[in-house]
């Protein structure tokens, strides 16, 4: 299986001060996720697993930056260009995340969909729908993974006109962040339009399914939506089994998207809170 790593400097982060708990735990997280492996084709824990990852991040993140002393060290601060910087890089950030969270949240109803239809056995409708939808998904994962690539490869200035070493160490957090983050975000939308990796009939991995008990080595948890929807114009009478079997799937995978919309929720709040504390840090400068 591809992976790939967070594009980040190998070396630890090592902060200031050790005086308050929020500074240790935040170098603890991010070296966490700096040296853990993105898979290229993902599966939906592992998805979750990064969002859940990233965001214990944020979380660690915010308190470092609400600590009294990096607030203040802050608010010294007289160059304020690297807040701007971090600042644009949040909303647009901000975005790619909304858009994914609303991905997720429309894959969610296509599969409730599907399943009610394979309930009515009546799936001429939810096909066509859900492949317009999966066409247009693929369209706007491609331009999010694009967004992500420009974001990826923008030059930043560096840090060394600042003076003081928390400051300097803040930014330096605040910037990696943002490329775990974008790493972690391409897991996601990797995963939002990964295709099945060998083309095999959509019937015949029904019943592979049924078979071995449900593996899945080479079913991306979104192409269990579509075999599902193939399955209602396949199915025969005496092939009551496979039906109840895809319901039953579908049900997982309903419960995967839940888990990962909630995490992309969590990301989206923690984002937005980083961005309140450094707009409440600009009237300072």
């Amino acid at each position: 299986m591809a992976t790939f790593s967070a594009k980040s400097n190998n070396r630890s982060i090592s902060l200031p001060s050790r005086s308050h708990p929020a500074t240790q735990n935040i170098e603890e997280e991010l070296n966490k996720l700096k040296t853990w492996e993105f898979s290229a084709s993902p599966t939906a824990e592992a998805v979750y697993k990064g969002l859940v990852g990233l965001g214990e991040v944020h979380k660690c993140m915010d308190d470092f930056l609400n600590f009294p002393q990096t607030l203040q060290a802050l608010c010294q601060c007289q160059n304020k260009k690297w807040i701007d910087e971090i600042l644009d890089k949040s909303v647009r950030f901000l975005d790619i995340c909304g858009t994914t969270r609303e991905l997720v949240s429309q894959i969610k109803e296509n599969v409730k969909d599907v399943q009610s239809s394979l309930r009515r056995r009546k799936g001429d409708l939810s096909t066509n729908n859900y492949t317009t939808f999966r066409k247009k998904m693929k369209k706007e994962t491609k331009s999010l993974i694009t967004a992500l690539k420009i974001m990826d490869h923008e030059k930043v200035d560096g840090v060394m006109e600042v003076d003081h070493h928390l400051v300097s160490a803040v930014i330096r957090v605040l910037r990696e962040v943002a490329t775990i983050g974008i790493s972690v975000f391409q897991m996601v939308l990797n995963f939002l339009s990964a295709p099945i990796s060998k083309p095999i009939s959509k019937w015949s991995l029904v019943s592979r399914l049924v078979n071995k008990g449900g593996e899945q080595e080479n079913v991306n948890e979104i192409d269990s939506v579509e075999v599902a929807l193939c399955s209602l114009s396949k199915c025969g009478p005496n092939e009551v089994e496979k039906i109840q079997f895809m319901q039953s799937k579908l049900e997982t995978e309903e419960a995967h998207f839940e888990c990962i919309e909630n995490g992309l929720d969590n990301i989206f709040r923690c984002l937005i809170r980083s961005r309140s504390t450094l707009l409440n840090v600009v009237p300072c400068q």
